[in-house]
């Protein structure tokens, strides 16, 4: 049983899995939802802080490289348009917005892409980290949620 809870926090850490593909995941193995929800938070936060302060350099330092320099270029540029787009929306209510982008789980969006356009606007550690932990939590609800009721319906169908 460790092994499938680990399984699970690692596949939270993964960019574009994420929580929102490990709760389904971990649904369908029948683990202990409560447990599933903690670990997989757990484990989709975890980067969010390296993500805040180092990606940025990273895609800098790459972006003039031979191989990875388009794409790190690529990088910088959608996620500095993103963020800017973001702004101009939300104006003052910018965090608000950043925990919207993180918790509605589609594809695209969640807690690496809200952290890397937070760290892409300078946004404060502090506020950014509270909210993108509400986004994860409120996506994890959304696909515990969705999963279960998908679940329940496919076993109602084929019991």
């Amino acid at each position: 049983m460790f092994k499938k809870y680990l399984l699970m926090f690692l596949v939270s850490m993964v960019p574009l899995i994420e929580l929102r593909g490990s709760i389904p995941i971990g649904l369908g193995m029948r683990l202990n939802p409560v447990w599933l929800y903690i670990i997989c938070i757990i484990g989709n936060m975890l980067p969010v802080p390296f993500i805040f302060f180092f990606a940025r350099k990273v895609l800098v330092w790459g972006s003039d490289k031979k191989f990875i320099g388009k794409f790190f270029k690529f990088c910088l540029e959608k996620g500095e348009k993103g963020g800017k787009k973001l702004q101009e929306k939300a104006g003052r209510g910018l965090y608000w917005a950043l925990f919207l982008f993180v918790g509605i789980p589609v594809p695209g969006t969640g807690a690496w892409t809200g952290t890397l356009a937070a760290s892409l606007l300078d946004m404060d550690f502090k506020k950014s980290i509270i909210a993108v932990m509400a986004g994860v939590i409120l996506a994890g609800i959304i696909m515990g949620l969705g999963t279960a009721g998908v679940l329940g319906a496919v076993g109602t169908i084929f019991s």
